[in-house]
């Protein structure tokens, strides 16, 4: 696995525990709950991104 994959997955898991962290108490429309929930969306699709580049090398 790459090197940038494995950052993208540890960028992954750091949001989604912030995100879990920020949502303790909020409601899902939160503007700091849809923040954090963006800020993860955009780091798993760069990682949808890698994958499907990768797939399409092999």
């Amino acid at each position: 696995m790459s090197q940038t994959m494995n950052q993208l997955i540890k960028q992954i898991e750091e949001f989604r525990l912030n995100l879990i962290k920020i949502k303790e108490g909020r409601a899902y429309t939160d503007p700091k709950v849809v923040g954090a929930s963006q800020a993860l969306d955009e780091v798993l699709d760069k990682y949808q991104e890698l994958l499907l580049k990768n797939k399409g090398k092999k």
